[in-house]
């Protein structure tokens, strides 16, 4: 099958071609002044696994679940260091903006005072939620799989687990962008609200591919792992 993306595809191009995907280049900790660098010499500086940075980036770019063809030659490290800087760019980032940007857009109206705290506590409950759910992943899956990679032992955790307890992140941040749009009191344009929800837009498709990473690359390619190491051959 011929991908979007190869090891010969200029990384100036792949930005441009699909400009979504930068969040996910700097994740595996590529910044920008790439000049004409391509995807192979981008990710030799870098010290990065080419072959799984652009099996991501193929996956995001073409939305394709099928990735059982190339798990065994997939390296799992980078995968988990991908995921891993996605958990602070939400967190120590892009949640703690959105949240001053959201408290300035409704601060001006002293008529909206009860409203900025309800609203305001609505997205403090979702912070809360992102956070169990990047510390059950940092605390209880990334260890695992390690202790899998080294062949240690790893009692009865299994990474069908991780999918029982995965929990939809996002989706509470699409509530919050119903409330803006439907049910905010406002009399006149409001151009710093409107630019919160476009955030709150673009944040809510991010999360939404951050999760797909997860349950439909990541989990694959543990599955694939734990069937090697505990001989479970598949029916």
């Amino acid at each position: 099958m011929q991908h979007k993306f190869t090891a010969r595809t200029r990384m100036f191009d792949m930005i441009n071609n699909d400009s979504s995907l930068l969040s996910s280049i700097s994740r595996f900790g590529i910044s920008l002044g790439l000049g004409d660098k391509t995807v192979q010499e981008a990710c030799k500086a870098n010290n990065i696994d080419c072959f799984t940075f652009l099996a991501v980036m193929n996956f995001l770019a073409e939305e394709n679940v099928e990735i059982n063809d190339v798990v065994d030659q997939l390296s799992i490290e980078t995968v988990i260091s991908y995921l891993k800087n996605a958990h602070v760019y939400f967190l120590s980032f892009k949640l703690p903006i959105l949240r001053e940007r959201l408290n300035e857009a409704v601060l001006e109206n002293e008529q909206l005072h009860a409203y900025k705290i309800v609203l305001l506590q609505f997205f403090d409950e979702y912070v809360e939620e992102v956070k169990k759910h990047i510390e059950y992943e940092d605390k209880t899956v990334f260890p695992y799989v390690i202790k899998l990679l080294n062949g240690s032992k790893t009692g009865s955790y299994r990474i069908a687990d991780f999918e029982d307890h995965h929990t939809d992140v996002d989706s509470k941040i699409a509530e919050l962008k119903n409330i803006l749009i439907k049910y905010h009191p406002a009399e006149m344009v409001n151009y710093k609200l409107n630019d919160v929800l476009v955030e709150l837009l673009w944040c809510e498709k991010d999360l939404a591919a951050h999760n797909m990473v997860e349950d439909f690359f990541f989990v694959p390619v543990v599955e694939a792992i734990e069937n090697k190491r505990f001989n479970i051959t598949k029916s």
